[in-house]
């Protein structure tokens, strides 16, 4: 995942920059802000969350959706599982 980028709806507002100077109003800035809590699921979870569930959890923290319902779920692992959680 290297080299992407993804955005997300946070997004400053209309004329103002986040370091008070003023931009155009064609101008858009984006930026990817963190959810406040990480989320906390074992693998089984992942492997038996229903696949709206993965696509929200993904949206989310702005992560790709894409792929079957299997490929969200073991992206999803690889994202939020540590590697001692995956076995």
């Amino acid at each position: 995942m290297s080299g992407a980028s993804y955005s997300s709806s946070a997004c400053t507002l209309p004329g103002l920059m986040p370091n008070g100077h003023q931009k155009s109003s064609s101008e858009k800035r984006c930026h990817f802000q963190m959810p406040l809590h990480y989320p906390k699921y074992r693998k089984t979870d992942y492997e038996t969350m229903p696949e709206w569930k993965v696509d929200s959890l993904l949206s989310e923290y702005g992560l790709p959706v894409i792929g079957d319902v299997n490929q969200k779920r073991k992206f999803a692992m690889g994202a939020f599982l540590w590697p001692s959680q995956h076995e």
